[in-house]
């Protein structure tokens, strides 16, 4: 049978339903969503379709107006469909894929199956996002082609953001099915998929727990303060800014007490199941259940704003007195050393050979994970690194557990484990008496089963950089980039500086690249495997070179940043960028500068300068006019203002779409760029692009002329810029870039609209540019922006 999913239905509306049904539609998939009546309507509501869907609604009301946004564009709430479970119920008989995410008790979900059983449609798939009633029992009772179409979907939240999705078969699911749910939620939803065994919490939660709660209870044990914690199992070991006690309150202490309740009672036979009862844990978990500070959602946890002297500052709770306490400045000499080192596994070593709080806190805390992960997994998983690609995909750690064992030495962390009194798995032992001494060797991963190396899962449509490197396929390198061969005439020009930031390195690579291209390839990629695309020009090294006056440096980076952009548009073969994550200012000109792009779905761009008192000036003005303004003026009895009007706010007010569907709106991305869902697959995706242009015998963009409105346009948008200032809304240096911006977009000093030489818009822009870095309030916003993250206004 051929499956497609190209309508589903979500029973339950709560935070994960209705979470999970705004990700569906954000792909383009019709939603039924639905909840139950409105309970204890009066008897003249009780027959009234609004009041009885009120229960719903207000539900679908909170997943759309939530922080951060579920739906990746406000229409595609158009795309979701609410009603209640006893009015709407038929809606879900033609729906190819049934969601359950009811309450979390196996009588109700069972009775649910019964219903959806009587009214499904052939061949439907059906599944749970249970995480704590065994998958195969909820479909006790129904049919054997029911429970052949029946699985665990386990959605991580958010699940717009959040890549893991555990998959659970029961004995009963066809392989069929697994295999499409597999693929489906790997290319269509773009997810990292785990598969499973039928376990309580199945993978992500069930080491979670057990790994988190011993953290929280040794510190509270050892005397380690909440900021002390968070500064250590943040970054520095690989995890994120959340760290414990920050994802503790984001997550919620109820649903955290939850969870621990139902995983202990599902765990008897887990000897390390005391640790989700300890006494310390617990003791501080309920007396802040009791006291409801419950994190985030009540503004206060183990973090709790407080006002002091009109500034915000979160202080933190002191669990001996469960009092809150202001901020410390928290300083250990083993992170202060080692905190700089890029490399996770190097930095784990060199932290470890220290003795002090910080390094004895994570050396053992990170062996009980090693020791938990060693016994658990055999139990969860059907393989080591499922365990390892849950902890990254679900909680977005750098590594999991046996990556990072691997990382310290498996053999010599096991000797220290053991000497602190951990007992490790027999099977990791067997596995180095083998004469097997890491988890991972050359593209294998070991398998306690056979004893043996097996060859990992490849996704075909995932490229690896770091693979490229290791390959050789390196043909060029600098600070900066690097040129690399993605095989089938396909060169790679790769950024990997500090946040991908464009410099003088940059700029100088991807000339090279073009040298290249011409000469011995057929079609380039612009890419990188780093979380952002490009956050947009080296700020640092622009200010310093502006505060030196080294004018006629900055002026040839700027002119070698503007002939790239243009000279990569117009290349005599096809260029493909690849954009993900944050593509910022001079990153969004890169992103722009293909023949087309292929943009992950999280993307978020936006021509971000006037925040630190500039303008675009890598071609960013330009492409806004020829995106936004070319086209309107290209029809009869045009009038120029509504599209000059909207790129000169979107460039004034550094507009960020927070969705690839958002920069589609903004211009950034067009239609007739890829969109893709899953982000790993871009690379991949942008080579097959590039290939298909080159097979079309594609030819390259024209040159266009850019529509430039003159002086009357300029008037009209400074008389704008100073109502703003009479206003208050705007300050006086906020005016003078305005101004300078509003000269670019009209073309200056022509007296009437006229059809320009792109150059003439770069010259305008390159020019704008040196002179802001000229003014003394432009290089403030600068100093303050690399020094708190924030927008100055002066």
């Amino acid at each position: 049978m051929t499956y497609r999913i190209e309508k589903a239905a979500i029973i339950g509306a709560g935070t994960m339903g209705g979470g999970i049904a705004a990700h569906l539609a954000n792909i383009g998939i019709p939603v039924v969503l639905l909840d139950i009546p409105t309970p204890n309507l009066s008897d003249a509501e009780k027959d009234d379709p609004k009041a009885r869907n009120r229960l719903v609604q207000s539900l679908y009301d909170r997943m759309a107006k939530a922080k951060p946004a579920n739906l990746a564009r406000k229409d595609r709430a158009d795309l979701i469909t609410i009603g209640n479970t006893e009015d709407d119920f038929d809606k879900i008989a033609d729906a190819d894929w049934i969601i359950e995410v009811i309450i979390e008790q196996l009588g109700p979900k069972q009775a649910l199956m019964e219903r959806i059983e009587a009214i499904r449609k052939p061949g439907a798939i059906i599944s749970s996002n249970t995480s704590g009633i065994p998958i195969n029992e909820i479909a006790d009772g129904r049919s054997d082609e029911f429970k052949a179409h029946f699985l665990g979907t386990h959605f991580f939240n958010p699940p717009r953001y959040l890549k893991l999705l555990e998959v659970i078969p029961t004995p009963d699911t066809a392989p069929e099915v697994l295999n499409y749910m597999i693929s489906f939620s790997r290319d269509v939803l773009g997810k990292g998929v785990v598969v499973c065994k039928d376990t309580p919490n199945f993978i992500g939660n069930r080491f979670f727990a057990v790994a988190a709660s011993y953290g929280i209870e040794y510190a509270i044990k050892e005397g380690y303060s909440v900021s002390e914690i968070d500064a250590i199992t943040g970054p520095l070991i690989g995890h994120p800014k959340t760290a414990t006690f920050r994802l503790m309150d984001l997550v919620g202490l109820d649903v955290m007490g939850h969870v621990n309740r139902n995983l202990y009672e599902g765990i008897p036979h887990d000897p390390y199941k005391e640790i989700l009862h300890a006494e310390n844990v617990s003791g501080v978990i309920n007396k802040m259940l009791e006291n409801k500070w419950l994190g985030n959602k009540t503004d206060q946890g183990f973090y709790k704003k407080v006002m002091v002297n009109g500034q915000r500052e979160f202080w933190t709770l002191d669990p001996a007195t469960m009092d809150y306490v202001a901020p410390e400045k928290v300083r250990f000499d083993s992170v202060g050393a080692v905190r700089k080192v890029e490399d996770l596994g190097q930095r784990l070593r060199q932290l470890l050979q220290f003795d002090d709080r910080a390094a004895n806190y994570a050396r053992d805390v990170l062996y009980y994970g090693f020791a938990y992960a060693g016994h658990v997994a055999p139990e969860i998983a059907y393989k080591l690194s499922d365990v390892d690609d849950a902890m990254r995909w679900g909680f977005s750690h750098e590594a999991g557990p046996f990556e990072m064992w691997d990382m310290l030495g498996v053999a010599e962390t096991i000797e220290k484990m053991e000497a602190a009194g951990l007992e490790v798995a027999d099977w990791v032992k067997e596995m180095l008496a083998a004469g097997h001494d890491s988890f991972y060797k050359n593209g294998s991963v070991y398998d306690w089963e056979s004893q043996s190396y097996k060859l990992q899962d490849v996704d075909k449509n995932i490229i690896v950089v770091s693979d490229l490197h290791a390959a050789g396929k390196e043909l060029a390198r600098n600070a900066s980039a690097s040129l690399l061969d993605m095989g089938d005439g396909v060169l790679l020009y790769e950024f990997h500086a500090k946040m991908n930031a464009i410099d003088d390195q940059i700029i100088a690579m991807g000339h090279q690249a073009l040298e290249k291209l011409d000469s011995d390839f057929e079609a380039m990629v612009i890419g990188n495997g780093a979380d952002n695309f490009c956050v947009g020009a080296n700020l640092f090294a622009v200010g310093v070179a502006a505060a030196s006056g080294m004018w006629d440096q900055l002026d040839q980076m700027i002119r070698g940043l503007q002939s790239l952009t243009f000279n990569l548009r117009h290349a005599p073969k096809p260029v493909v960028t690849a954009v993900q994550g944050m593509a910022l200012g001079g990153g969004v000109e890169m992103a722009m500068a293909g023949w087309e792009a292929v943009a992950a779905h999280e993307s978020y761009m936006g021509l971000v300068e006037f925040g630190v008192g500039l303008i675009p000036a890598g071609g960013g003005c330009k492409e806004t006019l020829r995106r936004k303004v070319n086209p309107t003026m290209r029809m009869a009895n045009a009038d120029v203002l509504a599209p000059l009007q909207a790129g000169f706010e979107q460039i004034a007010l550094a507009k960020v779409g927070t969705s690839v569907w958002e920069n589609r709106e903004l211009g950034y991305v067009l239609d007739t760029d890829t969109v893709v869902m899953n982000a790993d697959h871009r690379l991949a995706k942008a080579k097959q692009r590039a290939l298909q242009l080159v097979a079309a015998g594609a030819r390259p963009p024209q040159v266009e002329k850019i529509y430039a409105a003159g002086r009357d346009a300029l008037a009209a948008l400074k008389l704008g810029v100073q109502s703003l200032v009479w206003g208050g809304y705007a300050s006086e240096h906020d005016q003078i870039i305005a101004n300078k911006l509003a000269f670019i977009l009209t073309g200056g000093d022509l007296s009437a609209p006229a059809w320009v030489d792109p150059w003439y818009i770069l010259d305008l822009e390159r020019e704008a540019f040196l002179s802001l870095l000229g003014e003394q309030k432009t290089r403030d916003r600068m100093t303050h922006m690399l020094q708190t993250g924030k927008p100055l206004r002066n």
